[in-house]
């Protein structure tokens, strides 16, 4: 999935999203219509986005992207499904491939976390790690130009992942130019459809109060198996220390609505902060 020249060649192409490009732009096509009210392109520091297969969350994740005015460079954060590699996991170099063509890592960017935030430069944990890689053609369609600082997190505490998001807003401060941050995550897994919106709801009020300590504590305290919240507390810590002072909850979801299996659901949310 990778070779001497650093390119990343897709994982889950043809299982969590069309591998054909003609039939992956049409489907992105489709899924980003659904924001409402329509999409405004505005700006924004953050987005918290789903990673499941198109057809359990893509429409969550198009309704979030779709109102987004993607810039040039994005740090995507995600968790670490498979526990390959590092604990803090940049891929530094090269470029991460899709249907839709290559997307440049942004070295520079790459360099300036690296210098500010100490990152482990390892692809190990990349290569069949799905939840930066599903995000990718959403990005590609908003910006086809667009670079991106791919980082895999594996379990962190509270502090570590506090001292990570103000160390990775020193270092996007230091960049220069407009970033977005993504972080990658599906809610609750596998719970009753009505036992998941009650505890994502209160994971979703910490993002919506802007609080990473609350969330990440109210994770844990109520056993709630959000796979990303990791990456969305460090993420809501740099989007902070960057001036962060609103919060969106575009749309909120679960898989049962797809499978009409209501008793082992997935939850899916998308949210923006600027």
């Amino acid at each position: 999935m990778s070779s001497p020249s650093g390119i990343r060649e897709p994982a889950v192409a043809g299982r969590f999203y069309p591998a054909s490009p003609a039939a992956l732009q049409r489907a992105l096509e489709g899924l980003l219509a659904h924001s409402s009210p329509p999409a405004s392109g505005r700006p924004a520091l953050l987005a918290v986005v789903p990673h499941a297969g198109y057809v359990y969350s893509g429409r969550i994740a198009g309704a979030t992207f779709a109102r987004i005015d993607v810039p040039r460079h994005v740090v995507v954060l995600c968790p670490n499904h498979t526990g390959l590699g590092r604990p803090r996991a940049l891929w530094s170099r090269g470029a991460w491939r899709t249907p839709l063509g290559e997307v440049e890592v942004a070295e520079d960017l790459a360099a300036c976390l690296q210098r500010h935030a100490g990152l482990d430069d390892d692809e190990l944990a990349h290569l069949r790690e799905h939840a930066i890689e599903v995000e990718l053609p959403f990005l590609q369609h908003r910006e086809p130009q667009v670079r991106i600082a791919p980082l895999c997190l594996q379990r962190a505490s509270l502090d570590e992942c506090l001292e990570l998001g103000a160390a990775l807003a020193e270092g996007i401060q230091a960049f220069g130019e407009r970033v977005l941050i993504v972080c990658s995550t599906d809610m609750s897994h596998y719970v009753r459809a009505e036992l998941a919106a009650e505890l994502d709801r209160l994971a979703l009020d910490q993002i919506e109060a802007l609080n990473p300590p609350a969330l990440y504590r109210t994770v844990i305290e109520r056993r709630i198996s959000m796979c990303g919240f990791i990456p969305t507390t460090v993420g809501l810590s740099a989007a902070r220390a960057l001036g962060a002072a609103h919060v969106e909850l575009v749309q909120y979801g679960n898989s049962g609505e797809t499978s009409g299996d209501f008793e082992r659901v997935v939850g899916y949310a998308g949210a923006l902060i600027s």
